[in-house]
């Protein structure tokens, strides 16, 4: 695996140094600068950080991220949109935007978010791609949700009405980047933050019950309950496969069949994971123990099974998403910096469980691998040794993607990974 991550030579845990107040903090922190970074103990120097002092040096690093992705994806284009997408496109720069809006309270995000947003409607007018993180959904619910915020109620409006225009056709799969999920998943953000019914359940409901039909009848050829394709493959992961469909299909209302029936392939999938606690991208490939991504492999899962473990209750999915989380800790500081699969998102599965558990020492693994980025990411992509994406100032592929965990870490508590958690 040497070639796909760093070696984790990071302690297990470090405790944070009583020695060193927040003012002694803000002190060194011109001192800190000429430090060598780079280095175990410039490393370990962030990892004892108290995290209020921790937490300032991260948000001042996010912000300077945000600045730079904002030129290189709007003033560089000429404030032209080529991407719309939230995954590679401009709307990852809307949507980090608005987030260092929620952490730092700077109205300009805020104007600025809603005129990409803007010109993100335009350029996707067209678009039959119906999700939120590959789709038109995504511009409309972000405009909505931005205009509440800004207090403009027309918008609001107008951005709900394109919203409710759009259509699911039968040629959409289920999965969550291009599929009926990701859709599904639009109108939980747009009920979380409009009001519970703003897209009623009535609507939702109809196509969960849809989703779990497909997935029953595909799933009576194997030992799954429930089973989807996505371009012939029967996929496991977050991005396309069973945990990405089933973490959205835990949000709504199910019957106790319906609940069965998820417990059961997230069941299936624990059965059958590889012996090093890591689980394979799909059905068609139960052989390769490669790949430690939020789209194929344990950190999307095990996102998927603290999800479980909080619906459910079961004693099961926490202890598979510990194990899982295990994995991430000895193989995710992956030799790539994005969400998508790289350790800007691997670091989410360790958030995630501390939200849920409180256990202390996730907070700190989720530190360790922030602080990695911190301390050297800048350096290892000049040397080429850090894979910045093939598109570099993205949120799910790129620096985007390290500009959201930074501002996450400032308020761990409420942490989500992007278009995934609620």
């Amino acid at each position: 695996m040497a070639d796909r991550c760093f070696p984790n030579v990071m302690p297990d845990f470090v405790p944070e140094s009583p020695k060193i107040s927040d003012e002694e903090a803000k002190e060194k922190h011109e001192g800190d600068e000429i430090l060598p970074q780079g280095t175990q103990d410039s490393l370990l120097k962030l990892l004892s950080l108290p995290h209020s002092a921790l937490s300032q040096k991260l948000q001042r690093a996010a912000l300077d991220l945000k600045e730079t992705i904002v030129v290189e994806t709007w003033g560089a284009t000429g404030q032209r949109v080529e991407d719309f997408t939230l995954y590679t496109g401009t709307l990852g720069t809307a949507f980090i935007l608005f987030k260092s809006f929620q952490v730092a309270g700077n109205k300009n995000d805020l104007s600025l978010c809603l005129e990409i947003v803007k010109a993100c409607d335009s350029s996707s007018a067209s678009s039959r791609d119906v999700t939120f993180i590959c789709g038109r959904a995504g511009v409309c619910a972000l405009g909505a949700v931005v205009a509440k915020y800004i207090g403009d109620d027309n918008l609001l409006q107008h951005y709900l009405a394109q919203f409710k225009e759009i259509r699911l056709s039968k040629d959409h799969p289920d999965e969550l980047l291009y599929g009926r999920a990701g859709y599904l998943w639009t109108c939980l953000f747009l009920n979380k933050h409009l009001g519970k019914e703003t897209i009623p359940s009535t609507s939702t409901g109809a196509i969960v019950r849809e989703v779990i039909s497909k997935g029953r009848k595909l799933g009576e050829a194997g030992g799954s309950p429930l089973m989807f394709e996505w371009y012939g493959e029967r996929y496991w992961g977050a991005a396309h496969g069973l945990a990405g469909i089933s973490h959205v299909l835990m949000e709504f209302e199910l019957t106790s069949d319906e609940r069965e029936d998820v417990k059961g392939t997230l069941r299936y999938m624990m059965k059958n994971r590889f012996p090093s606690g890591n689980y394979p991208a799909s059905e068609e490939d139960k052989k390769r123990d490669v790949l430690v991504h939020w789209c194929h492999g344990a950190p999307g899962i095990a996102l998927t099974l603290i999800k479980a473990a909080e619906v459910f209750g079961d004693k099961e999915f926490l202890e598979a998403a510990m194990d899982a989380a295990e994995v991430v800790w000895n193989r995710g500081l992956l030799k790539r910096v994005g969400i998508c699969h790289g350790i800007s998102g691997n670091a989410y599965v360790f958030l995630s469980l501390y939200r849920l558990t409180g256990i202390v020492e996730y907070l700190y693994r989720a530190k360790a691998f922030a602080c990695f980025l911190l301390d050297r990411a800048h350096m290892l992509m000049s040397t080429g040794d850090l894979h910045g994406g093939d598109n570099p100032s993205s949120l799910f592929e790129g620096i985007g993607g390290m500009a959201h965990l930074f501002l996450d870490m400032v308020q761990p508590k409420n942490a989500r990974f992007p278009a995934y958690e609620l």
